[in-house]
């Protein structure tokens, strides 16, 4: 009995002794970590529930003010109550070296979309590998058929507009965008079933929704209160109804493709994706419909964001409506009525106005964002340490009179901006220009190796949708005022205001 009591001890012994040295090692990181983090220069860092507000109601300001004070160093600022670290474009070349390893870009996604209570998919590298590998390449080959479903989607979704009518942007534009990339993501018949086209718009605005609701909440209070959220309900509801729609298709192309000998497998993003599954062995339909998932999330909620942001803008610019319509119309009798690739890629004016509307209204004020797995030292001595969130002030960088210099300067809209430097510049100023380049002055679709791989299928949707509105309608703001409709701001994310609507009439 001395001996079992012993052994007990012994063991109780070895487990303190452990319990302590684990506290001792957490403690040392946590202070280590506090060490180096608070080496970095603050805008707006600190804890609690003043922070947090602050932040939601002053983000874009805060990261104005701290790139104009740091610009050429890293500084943190607190967002939705957690410390993060902002680092300034000049950068950016060195970071882009960085391995995995050091800095993620999945798992900063999975705190930006809160996907411990979403349950999004975040890393899918099948989807991406499809996306450059399959959809890109087959654009050119694609665009007469994408067209057709943009003429087709505006006589779906536009009403008859023979007199000045109300119509609500951004729903008209998620809708037709839905059937329009639909027609890639899943080929001509899906992409006009209404049910369909209801659940993937419905599911790409709930994600939106929820991810947004859970970032008011205080973090203490995530845990218990993210899930009982109905707007977080709502989008598990959705993704449910979306998968159990898109499961039975997906085998079904399976068991076509096994045993009908005369099946022609469909040109169109779901048959890509399930083919690259087949390359690696996996053939299952849950992670089919989940890419499905992400697919419609990205296409839907960001075409239609942008589009609307240039919508605004042109409402309130019929200088440039006029300008951006001549161009349109001329390319389109150079190129026989249709929108091929090489007419779109001619559309240097349209390109400019786009890119132009993107630097004044991006979709957020940051991007490459990362997570930092392992603490590096910036060429300027700084350390970052491990665990938390880099970024890079975008809007900021959009409004920095020594990147943008000239006769209009950074705080001027210049429709034709990068239409000029296209023009005056050699064949690296035109490549650098575009809506859709990505470098450290053209941050919108990310930047280095995981920079948006669907962003020129994106732009070439953008011009189609914008193409037509500017040659079948006039169109203005619904009161008649000729300021441009406010963003919705809140924290780092800025949006066009969904409920407003504009004023159409037919040409």
């Amino acid at each position: 009995m001395d001996v079992e009591l012993l052994g007990i001890g012994h063991s109780a012994q070895t487990v303190a002794i452990a319990t302590v040295f684990f506290l001792g090692f957490f403690l040392f990181t946590k202070v280590n970590f506090n060490a180096q983090l608070r080496k970095l220069p603050a805008i707006g860092a600190g804890k609690g529930e003043t922070y947090r507000k602050r932040f939601l109601e002053q983000g874009k300001a805060m990261y104005e003010d701290g790139y104009k004070k740091f610009k050429d160093s890293a500084f943190r600022i607190t967002a939705y109550g957690e410390e993060q670290v902002i680092i300034g474009p000049r950068f950016l070349p060195e970071l882009r070296k960085l391995p995995d390893s050091v800095l993620s870009f999945p798992k900063a996604v999975e705190l930006a979309l809160e996907t411990k209570y979403t349950k999004v998919e975040t890393e899918e590298p099948l989807l991406t590998h499809s996306i450059k590998a399959d959809l890109t390449p087959a654009l050119a080959r694609l665009n007469p058929i994408i067209f057709d479903e943009v003429e087709r989607a505006f006589h779906d979704e536009m009403p008859d507009c023979k007199d000045w009518t109300a119509v609500n942007v951004w729903s008209k534009i998620a809708a037709m965008v839905a059937k329009i990339s639909g027609r890639l993501f899943v080929g001509p018949e899906l992409c006009h079933d209404e049910k369909y086209l209801e659940m993937a718009v419905n599911y790409a605005l709930q994600l939106n929704t929820a991810q947004e609701d859970i970032k008011k909440l205080r973090p203490i209070f995530k845990p218990w209160t993210a899930p009982r959220l109905e707007s977080v309900k709502k989008l598990h509801e959705a993704r449910k109804q979306l998968e159990e729609f898109l499961a039975p298709i997906i085998q079904s192309r399976r068991d076509a493709k096994d045993h009908d000998p005369n099946w022609i497998e469909p040109d169109d993003m779901l048959s890509w994706l399930m083919k690259r599954q087949e390359e690696i062995g996996d053939t299952s339909t849950k992670r089919a419909a989940a890419m499905q998932l992400g697919l419609n999330f990205a296409a839907i909620l960001t075409t239609t964001l942008t589009t609307t942001n240039i919508l605004y803008t042109l409402a309130v610019s019929p200088d440039d409506v006029a300008m951006l319509r001549e161009e349109v119309q001329k390319t389109l009798v150079e190129h026989g009525g249709t929108l091929t690739s090489r007419a779109l890629q001619q559309m240097l004016k349209l390109d400019s106005y786009m890119k132009e509307c993107m630097r004044f209204y991006p979709p957020g004020y940051t991007t490459f964002t990362r997570r930092v797995l392992k603490s590096f030292t910036l060429s300027n001595g700084q350390t970052i340490p491990a665990g938390v969130i880099i970024e890079t002030p975008s809007h900021a960088v959009y409004q920095d009179p020594e990147l943008y210099p000239g006769p209009n300067s950074s705080d001027t809209f210049d429709s034709l901006r990068s239409y000029k430097l296209r023009q005056a510049g050699g064949a690296t100023e035109h490549a650098r220009n575009q809506f859709v380049t990505t470098n450290e002055q053209n941050l919108m679709f990310g930047y280095g190796r995981h920079a948006c791989p669907g962003r020129f299928f994106a732009a070439n949707e953008i011009k189609m949708i914008l193409s037509r509105f500017l040659l079948n309608y006039e169109f203005k703001n619904e009161d008649g005022s000729d300021e441009r409709y406010a963003q919705i701001e809140l924290g780092k994310v800025s949006a066009p205001n969904a409920e407003k609507s504009l004023l159409f009439r037919r040409i």
